[in-house]
């Protein structure tokens, strides 16, 4: 990614060379699938692309954490300790996220389901990449001189234009400085939510006086 480039969508960040299993895919595939990729988790599909479920180094650890147990019944339906396809072993249906979704849709809903990479799918459920925690820390590799420039541009354009002529807007190591003079006070919180809603930007501080007595 272009560190110069806004980053709008996941689709933006993710990954798009990505490898899934299929429904009836074995244990020890999906085994060297995760080796030889060196990832956690695969995305399980059916149809071809239509992502329906995960299947993680957690799902495939259920086997050893249930060696010793006494063996299911004969026609009992699979657990995850004695599940031995990628239909058996996934969890389902899988979290996922659309490649126009914003960011921090996929930020939160990597933190509410405690998982560290999502699958990015289309309209249709068609799996388009993957997600993962250190793609969307790229946002943060943004330059200083871009941010700044797009704060600049989202604060002349929204608010009064007329109130921020005697304000500078700086950035250094991520961190937005809005400094001046500024006709009206009152804008500063409306201000803040708008510099900290740019991706990349670290936090924002005022060093502002006012023109007001």
């Amino acid at each position: 990614m272009n560190a110069d480039r806004h980053p709008a969508s996941v689709g933006d960040v993710m990954t798009r060379k990505v490898v899934a299993v299929a429904l009836g895919t074995s244990f020890k595939e999906i085994v060297r699938t995760l080796e030889q990729w060196k990832v956690s988790a695969l995305p399980v599909v059916a149809e071809g692309t239509r992502v329906v479920g995960v299947v993680s180094e957690a799902d495939l650890l259920r086997k050893e954490e249930h060696r010793e147990d006494d063996a299911p019944p004969v026609g009992a339906v699979p657990d995850k300790a004695s599940a031995v396809t990628a239909g058996q072993l996934m969890t389902a249906p899988a979290i996922t996220v659309r490649e126009d979704a914003p960011l921090a849709q996929a930020a939160r809903a990597m933190a509410l389901h405690r998982v560290k990479r999502l699958p990015v799918v289309d309209a249709d459920g068609a799996l388009r990449g993957v997600v993962s925690r250190g793609d969307l820390l790229k946002v943060f590799l943004r330059t200083d001189e871009d941010l700044a420039r797009e704060v600049r541009r989202l604060l002349a354009g929204e608010l009064l234009p007329d109130s921020w002529q005697l304000v500078d807007i700086e950035a250094a190591d991520g961190v937005v400085t809005v400094s001046g003079l500024l006709t009206d006070r009152s804008l500063v919180p409306v201000a803040a939510r708008m510099v900290r809603s740019v991706e990349g930007v670290v936090d924002v501080r005022f060093d502002l006086t006012s023109a007001r007595v």
